[in-house]
């Protein structure tokens, strides 16, 4: 062994741009010693040595120095306790770390599928579309019925005398300005119609105007006239302000969607990118570390770019077969680790019918994606539990591509001048408001049944979307509102409406904390 003077290892490091903490500096060093560093040295750049460095000699070749370094600054100031668990490892403790994740991940139970539409072929007539409307009322009513005194149907009010106040549910069967530039509702229910009447005067309930949609299902309060109501008040089904549920276990889930393989303008550099990080084979420390907690993986709609979906794609497609687009993802899908769950609804671009509720996406398309044993294969709408465990009841996540969007951004002016699509936080609180996703007849193509999935019955701890090719992160009450990136570039279409989207992004969120970061890729 030779010792080393101390003069001449500082000078030896900082002619590295190294500095030596003093600490190392009442410790015998050796060559061999200064060899593996100074190794390490060559390949990361600068850090800070100190005598925990010095714990386990052999680890060194496979060591993340810069992020030691970060590790210990943030430990100093007691934002983060990271740099424990490398002191751990430079102890030999590597498998104690390993054990305590392990234990964690069995604390968690699989993934529940509380509502996926199973498709019922079958023929199709008027009295389905009166079931699929009357069960829409029914549970929408109910829900708003615990907010209205003195509730009476619609049938009923003739009977009442004029100025009584009165309370009813009813659809919204039209809505028209008068004369007058008030706003003049048709409202029905089971036994019959009225004109409801809000005056422009009235700013508390005349701003809510605007939001008020066809078809949906909505409250009021008001005084009785000669066959009208004159409104005091309207109520939307809305959603309750819930205690924020948060995971006793430090786990991570992803949210994707709107890849389109297949399309000549896929990112797939950019979505290789994530997949590598999501491997743990990217990334710094901190996030590598991070990637190892990732659990779930949502992938809301939109796997591949489809055939025949508008005049002319043919031209922008890679992969002009469906069934090898979808053979093609699931590559792609393969390499997430076989630990994370990936849960899959469809979207429009898929092989699948557009109007919803969507089926699961057929494994006679994309059987390589149906072997897959992490995989699971959900309606679109569909509501998903994930992260229970004992005492702790996990997390109801609401998966809905976004189909019906468009048609919104264009009629409402409230997300018009809240950005549109840019603003698509907006129009998810908007939607949760009227407790549906697609409260008008004509917001989108639909396949009417004895339930009504698009209702939103339960209230959602992450209501999850995409569609629009934008990012997009928000809460509303207790919900936290997470709109999909896309791995596709602008394409020709876009181009012409001026749709300008935001690829390559991944919302991630700390199911622990809570907490939800945008990753770019």
């Amino acid at each position: 062994m030779i010792e080393v003077k101390h003069k001449e290892l500082v000078n030896e490091f900082l002619d590295k741009d190294v500095l030596v903490s003093p600490d190392l500096l009442n410790i015998k060093l050796n060559e061999d010693m200064l060899k593996i560093i100074n190794g390490k040295i060559k390949e990361d750049g600068f850090l800070l040595l100190n005598k925990d460095l010095l714990s386990s000699i052999s680890d060194f070749s496979e060591f993340n120095w810069e992020e030691f370094e970060k590790s210990k600054v943030f430990m100093e100031k007691g934002k983060d306790n990271v740099y424990g668990n490398f002191v751990k490892i430079l102890n030999g403790n590597k498998s104690e770390v390993q054990k305590e994740d392990v234990l964690e991940v069995e604390k968690v139970e699989e993934v529940k599928i509380l509502n996926s539409y199973a498709e019922n072929p079958r023929e199709i007539g008027v009295k389905d579309f009166v079931s699929y409307f009357k069960k829409r009322y029914e549970i929408l009513s109910g829900i708003l019925r615990t907010r209205l005194e003195g509730l009476v149907s619609i049938g009923r009010l003739n009977n009442g005398d004029r100025g009584e106040k009165v309370s009813l549910i009813g659809v919204v069967y039209s809505k028209r300005e008068t004369k007058n530039g008030n706003c003049l509702l048709t409202l029905e229910d089971p036994t019959g119609k009225i004109n409801v009447l809000i005056n422009k005067n009235r700013e508390d309930i005349n701003n809510l105007v605007g939001e008020i949609v066809l078809d949906e299902v909505i409250g009021v309060s008001g005084s009785l006239g000669d066959n009208i109501v004159f409104a005091n008040e309207v109520y939307f089904p809305d959603i309750p302000l819930n205690e924020l549920k948060k995971s006793p276990v430090d786990d991570y889930a992803i949210f994707l969607s709107d890849i389109h393989v297949g399309s000549n303008m896929f990112l797939k550099s950019s979505f290789l990118k994530f997949l590598k990080w999501v491997s743990g084979k990217s990334g710094s420390f901190i996030q590598k570390k991070i990637a190892k907690k990732v659990k779930y993986v949502f992938i809301i709609g939109d796997l591949v770019d489809g055939v025949g979906i508008y005049p002319g794609q043919d031209e922008e497609l890679t992969i002009k077969n469906v069934e090898d687009q979808y053979e093609k993802c699931a590559e792609f899908l393969k390499m997430i680790p076989k630990h994370i769950k990936i849960i899959i609804c469809p979207g429009n671009h898929d092989a699948l019918r557009i109007a919803e509720p969507q089926p699961v996406i057929s494994e006679k398309y994309a059987k390589s994606l149906w072997e897959m044993d992490n995989v699971i294969m959900v309606s679109n709408p569909s509501n998903i539990n994930i992260g229970s465990s004992e005492g702790f009841e996990g997390f109801n996540v609401l998966m809905y591509h976004g189909y019906s969007f468009d048609y919104y951004v264009s009629e409402v002016e409230k997300i018009r001048n809240n950005g549109g699509y840019d603003g698509v936080d907006v129009l998810m609180k908007f939607l949760l408001q009227k407790r549906h996703l697609a409260p008008s007849h004509s917001s989108t193509l639909y396949v009417p049944s004895d339930e009504d999935p698009l209702v939103i019955e339960n209230v959602p701890d992450f209501f999850v979307t995409g569609h629009i090719h934008k990012a997009k992160i928000g809460s509303y009450n207790s919900t936290t509102l997470i709109c999909s990136s896309c791995w596709q570039d602008k394409t020709e279409f876009q181009e012409k409406v001026g749709h300008d989207p935001e690829p390559s992004r991944v919302p991630l969120v700390n199911l622990q904390t809570r907490e939800v970061k945008m990753l770019r890729f």
